[in-house]
């Protein structure tokens, strides 16, 4: 039997899945490491903890499948997206903490590009918004901050990656410096339109270009492995960000398609097929998969903050200490206590984009705690999902008559929380038998490309619904509750 090893490399920890020959999870192991927070709104990590866990947990799961590297066909990885790292071409030593995708350091950085009036050329060729989000910013930071960061880079004596193009770069020993197309377009450095670096806006941003990795389709041979790391060499045959894989492993592969995953944040992701929406709504355009060269587009809207609003109640307040005791204490609420939760903990994303704003909390009266307080945190997830989706719809009619919204992510576990997501959005919500899908995506490429996994049309044949969650708010409560997490996020706004 051959297996597939999975990499899913998150924000607050990371993975490794070994799926059977008929895509089943045999065995998988997780290691959480430390984030660093050392300004206001700056989100960073230890370059060193991203390679050491993941190592670390492909060993391990390796180990708990009771099996041996030989007996695995290949490996797939997905990733956190946008996170940026730059390390020493010769010495492989990073030169900087890795920038995370939720740091917002170089605000003031895209507020001047904006006022310069540089905004709409990023978009129409990335697809892209002039936000901190995106790594183009980042990187800039890095070479204008670490001391002697652009000469080297200028000598080319530096090399740039998102987490992928680092694991990569570490798996092959050197050899490799690759990434795939959807990790690509997350850049604010590649165009999406015509499918390379654009020499244009790494000049603006003064990067050397020598510094990026080669872009290839998200199914390819992207190097082998280091034979002491397991035992063997394995080929590394797929790699898409997170959220790409997210919605592979939900095989959206039909135009109007759509998902959202609910992890630290919340991404909501619409097949386009072969049309590239200018969205007009503040969502983003962006590359859903590439294969044989042809990418297939889709209109993405970010939340920053969804399950990470378990973790504040957990880890700041102290309300909780498990988040699986979230559910139950929302259950418990005062239902005559309308809290509304604005988690802009680090800005709010789509269809905001307002980097500076911050967290709050609307409605609070001397009976309001904890009970209340995680029923405000878990719907703070469905309006701004809900935010997400009516923008879709303006931007793209097609979305409208689709009608529903397959769920993934550690959250999408909640029936509660996914309840009331189909109550607001007044829609059915499908929940696949298989929650794992952002590594299932990334093992189906690997698969996929290894001749152990059917095409595309056999694959989402397979997809298994577990629930489909409908609507059970009538429509005046779902409209006076989002008129009221309108009119907060308006408040938080000002």
């Amino acid at each position: 039997m051959a297996y597939i090893l999975a990499i899913d490399q998150g924000t607050t920890s990371s993975r490794a899945i070994i799926f059977d020959s008929e895509m089943r999870v045999t065995a998988s192991a997780q290691e959480e490491f430390t984030q660093h927070f050392p300004k206001s709104g700056w989100v960073e990590h230890e370059v060193s903890d991203i390679w050491a866990s993941t190592a670390s947990t492909c060993r391990g799961a390796i180990e708990k499948a009771g099996i041996t590297a030989s007996d695995i066909a290949a490996i797939g990885i997905t990733n956190q997206r946008e996170t940026t790292l730059v390390w020493d071409r010769d010495t492989g030593a990073p030169i900087h903490n890795a920038i995370v995708w939720q740091d917002r350091r170089t605000s003031d950085m895209c507020a001047a590009l904006k006022a310069d009036g540089f905004e709409p050329e990023v978009t129409e060729k990335t697809g892209l918004l002039l936000d901190p989000y995106f790594s183009g910013t980042k990187l800039k930071w890095l070479l204008d901050n670490v001391e002697g960061a652009r000469a080297k880079a200028k000598a080319g004596k530096l090399m740039f990656g998102t987490v992928d193009s680092y694991l990569i770069w570490k798996l092959t020993g050197g050899v490799s410096h690759v990434t795939d197309a959807t990790n690509a377009a997350r850049t604010m450095l590649y165009n999406i339109r015509e499918g390379q670096w654009d020499a244009e806006i790494c000049a603006r941003f003064d990067i050397p270009m020598s510094m990026l990795p080669e872009v290839r389709d998200c199914a390819s041979d992207f190097g082998t492995t280091r034979p002491d790391l397991f035992g063997t060499s394995l080929p590394i045959l797929g790699v898409a960000g997170d959220q790409q894989a997210a919605t592979i492993g939900q095989a959206c592969f039909t135009p109007g398609m759509l998902k959202s995953t609910y992890g630290t944040g919340c991404f909501a992701l619409l097949n386009t097929g072969d049309t590239l929406v200018r969205s007009q709504s503040r969502l983003l355009g962006t590359i859903a998969y590439q294969f044989d060269g042809k990418p297939t587009y889709a209109l993405e809207g970010s939340i920053f903050i969804a399950g990470a609003v378990v973790q504040w109640l957990r880890d700041g307040l102290k309300m909780i200490r498990e988040a699986s005791e979230t559910q139950p204490l929302a259950e418990q609420a005062d239902l005559g206590q309308e809290l509304y939760m604005v988690p802009a903990f680090t800005g709010l994303g789509a269809p905001y984009w307002d980097a500076e704003a911050r967290g709050a909390i609307y409605g609070l009266t001397r009976n309001s705690g904890p009970a209340e307080f995680a029923r405000a945190a878990l719907e703070s997830v469905g309006f701004q999902t809900r935010d997400l989706l009516e923008a879709m719809k303006s931007d793209w009619h097609d979305a409208e008559d689709k009608g529903v919204l397959r769920v993934d992510g550690g959250m999408s576990a909640s029936d509660w929380s996914m309840q009331f997501l189909s109550d607001i959005i007044g829609a059915p919500v499908d929940r696949p038998k298989v929650l794992e899908t952002t590594a299932l995506g990334a093992a189906w490429l690997a698969g996929m490309r290894a001749g152990i996994y059917p095409d595309q049309s056999g694959f989402a044949a397979q997809w298994a619904l577990d629930r489909r969650f409908e609507p059970a708010m009538d429509e005046a409560t779902r409209d006076r509750r989002y008129t009221g997490w309108k009119d907060a996020v308006k408040r938080t706004l000002t």
